[in-house]
């Protein structure tokens, strides 16, 4: 009876994955679209990733971009202009890690922790890591946004069983730019069919 259990329960989240890929599938042409209007060392996998790991493409701020364009959340809610300011704050975070000399990883970390944290990863040898991406949320994201005491909460996910499971309250995610790595893959795995 378990192991009935456990192959419906592992069926019936495939079948979920499939659905959020065929999902944000249908953004693809407009990612596409944008991208091709902007000088921009982003692309379409990443972006589609992006978009996987932030809503699943189920909001109308289907980048989570509204921050980074007006500084509070839930101001964008067409897709649109979600995807055109998070592909410019994306762009913008890339050039600026070349320009520190810094990997791609650290770019997309900082979309979710905004973009000192290329600075940061700068100062502390250019790659990005758990480690950094964990004292930065611990000791500038989180005090800056009130968690002043280190508070944390349980953060399950594949990706966090091995690595703490526990996030900074008002941290961020350190766990971003590995979650948008492994959805990349998923999204490649499952647009097959």
């Amino acid at each position: 009876m378990l192991v009935l259990a456990v192959i419906l329960f592992a069926g019936y989240k495939v079948y979920r994955v499939h659905q959020d890929v065929k999902q944000v599938m249908t953004y693809q042409p407009m990612v596409r679209e944008i991208l091709s209007e902007k000088d921009t060392p982003a692309n379409e996998e990443l972006v589609l990733a992006m978009i996987y790991t932030e809503t699943k493409g189920k909001e109308g701020d289907v980048m989570q971009s509204s921050e980074s364009a007006s500084g509070s959340t839930n101001t964008i809610n067409d897709n649109a202009s979600s995807i055109r300011q998070g592909i410019q704050t994306l762009t913008d975070n890339l050039y600026l890690a070349q320009s520190k000399g810094v990997d791609v990883w650290t770019a997309v970390q900082a979309y979710n922790f905004g973009k000192d944290y290329i600075d940061y990863v700068a100062k502390h040898g250019g790659t990005n890591s758990l480690e950094l991406a964990r004292a930065y949320s611990r000791d500038v994201v989180a005090p800056s946004l009130g968690n002043v005491t280190g508070e944390t909460y349980l953060y399950l996910h594949p990706i966090s069983l091995l690595n703490g499971m526990e996030l900074y309250i008002n941290g961020g995610n350190i766990y971003y730019s590995r979650l948008v790595e492994t959805n990349m893959t998923i999204m490649k795995l499952f647009s097959w069919f």
